[in-house]
């Protein structure tokens, strides 16, 4: 039996089969498909047939194992249906006053567990074979021949031939029935021959009422040969379609995987950008406030340049050259010369001439100093965001809104914009410095913009509260040009903006921003002309 099962099993599993034959397929090499198409599978047609074989044989040899089961079941219980109608009909048999055990309940016992056991193991031991599916067709068929004996040859018993029949066409095989027909047309011509009374319920009958019988089971097969060819033919459909389908989904798994990647790549990528374009936030609001110092250096150093060329040098000169023509006898020359005489006053008074452009000078050394410092603590200020990016410190709340309205203090200035802080009593934050520095700066540079356009008191408030949540809450409200409503679900898209000279940036990496950080970052404004509130909401602990 092991050596008709290794000829008669698939020696690969069908699916495993099947999956190969797909994967050959799928794996062929393809041009590049721009998203979002998703093109169907492009498999040859003799690949895709080798696939939808391969599901068909699959699922007709599941439906041969699963008929084996079937029939094992029913073999059992056919045999124990068998015994009760030998024990019913006739359980013993009388000679005179004595009686012993009929010879129908041996033949139901012994002959039926012949017939019903070794099929029955067979499809337990060996489901799905050919050989095991024609074995049960005999078995079924003389199970029927039995119960017709075990009867007296009722010609309502005959009647379970047609119904074994019907079952025999679950396993989808017209061969299978053909080997069933054999066997009741050989059983109805044998006992007809020398035992009528077992088949056909009468002692005498023609020799040829055995054909009539096998005609009627051969009217019943045409039926079932005409049923299987259509089922068989659905089946080869079902497994076509489930080809084409399992193969146009491998490729648009794919084509998930691979955009799936790409989208990958491009928030990367976006995310390194937003970053870079967050520090060029920060970086271009140094500059403009560093650019605007340097413009009180310049005029400083203008000042002072001035007061020097005012100097009287010419006046120093003079006086030298006369004390070095009369030094032979400068006493004399000081007290009897009318020049000497009028040098000490001279002196005197180009000193106290001297001394008003040097004490300018000074005044505007000690400004170009302190503007000198404040570059330095502009730049120092950008560097240590900049150092700090990624890493996770305990920070004063306060101390960072103060820097950041540091860096833009002096585009307020210009602009003559007034910031107001309401900061509450809060904890320390930890978190990203250079992050929260990177949204803080860009939310009061628009804020600023936001304000140009404006008439009347422009006016710019921080606050810094806690939530009920629990959670930092940093608002930049302005009273400036506001934010329309149908521009409130888009202001944080990337590449939107509605500055004539924005790049759509800003906003997009503070949110990005925001979100790495644990928090969120959202705009409210009631219309054109009312003003805007962008509000940071971030965890005290990242």
């Amino acid at each position: 039996m092991s050596a008709i099962a290794a000829n008669t099993l698939p020696q690969d599993p069908p699916l495993q089969q099947a999956t190969t034959l797909l994967r050959i397929a799928v794996n062929e090499p393809r041009q590049q498909i721009s998203p979002p198409v998703v093109q169907p599978l492009s498999v040859p047609d003799s690949l895709l047939q080798r696939r939808a074989s391969a599901l068909f044989r699959a699922a007709e040899y599941d439906l041969h194992r699963h008929t084996d089961q079937l029939f094992a079941r029913l073999m059992i219980v056919q045999w124990l249906a068998g015994i009760a109608a030998a024990l019913w009909i006739s359980p013993l048999t009388w000679i005179g006053d004595s009686s012993q055990v009929h010879m129908h309940v041996w033949a139901a016992v012994l002959l039926g567990g012949a017939i019903s056991g070794f099929p029955a193991w067979l499809a337990w031991q060996f489901p799905g074979l050919v050989v095991t599916r024609h074995v049960i067709a005999v078995a079924q068929m003389l199970t029927s021949a039995l119960l017709i004996h075990l009867t007296g040859g009722r010609i309502e018993t005959h009647f379970h031939i047609f119904g074994s029949l019907a079952f025999l066409a679950f396993y989808r095989d017209w061969r299978v029935l053909v080997t069933a027909t054999v066997v009741v047309a050989g059983d109805h011509l044998i006992r007809g021959l020398f035992w009528p009374q077992s088949v056909f319920g009468v002692l005498t009958a023609s020799s040829w009422r055995w054909v009539e019988h096998a005609g009627w089971v051969l009217f019943e097969d045409a039926i079932l040969f005409v049923a299987i060819h259509r089922m068989l033919q659905e089946m080869s459909e079902i497994a076509l379609r489930r080809a084409t389908l399992e193969g146009s989904n491998v490729e648009i798994e794919r084509q998930v995987v691979e955009r799936t990647a790409e989208l990958n790549r491009t928030q990367a990528e976006l995310l390194e950008t937003s970053r870079l374009a967050g520090m060029a936030e920060v970086a271009t609001s140094v500059l403009h406030n560093v650019g605007n110092v340097l413009n009180s250096v310049g005029v400083s150093a203008e000042l002072a340049t001035s007061k020097v060329r005012e100097f009287r040098t010419g006046g120093l000169k003079n006086v030298a050259e006369l004390l070095q023509e009369n030094s032979a006898d400068l006493p004399a020359f000081l007290t009897t010369d009318p020049r000497g005489k009028m040098l000490p006053d001279y002196l005197l008074k180009l000193a106290v001439h001297l001394a008003e452009p040097q004490q300018a000078i000074l005044k505007e050394m000690e400004m170009l100093q302190k503007n000198i410092d404040h570059i330095k603590e502009i730049v120092a200020m950008q560097q240590r965001y900049a150092r700090g990016t990624g890493v996770v410190e305990v920070l004063s709340v306060a101390d960072l809104v103060d820097d950041s309205i540091r860096i833009n203090a002096a585009s307020f200035s210009r602009h003559e914009v007034n910031v107001d802080c309401d900061i509450a009593p809060v904890p320390p934050l930890k978190t990203d410095r250079h992050k929260v520095m990177q949204i803080l700066v860009n939310l009061l540079s628009n804020a600023k913009h936001a304000l140009d356009h404006s008439e009347g008191d422009k006016r710019m408030t921080v606050r810094v509260i806690l939530n009920q949540e629990g959670r930092l809450e940093i608002a930049v409200i302005d009273n400036g040009t506001g934010i329309a409503q149908e521009n409130l679900s888009r202001i944080f898209s990337h590449g939107f903006t509605t500055k004539k000279l924005g790049h759509g940036f800003g906003l997009h990496s503070g949110a990005l921003a925001a979100k790495e950080l644990g928090g969120t970052l959202k705009a409210h404004s009631d219309g054109p002309g009312l003003g805007a509130t962008f509000t940071l909401t971030l965890p005290l602990e990242n």
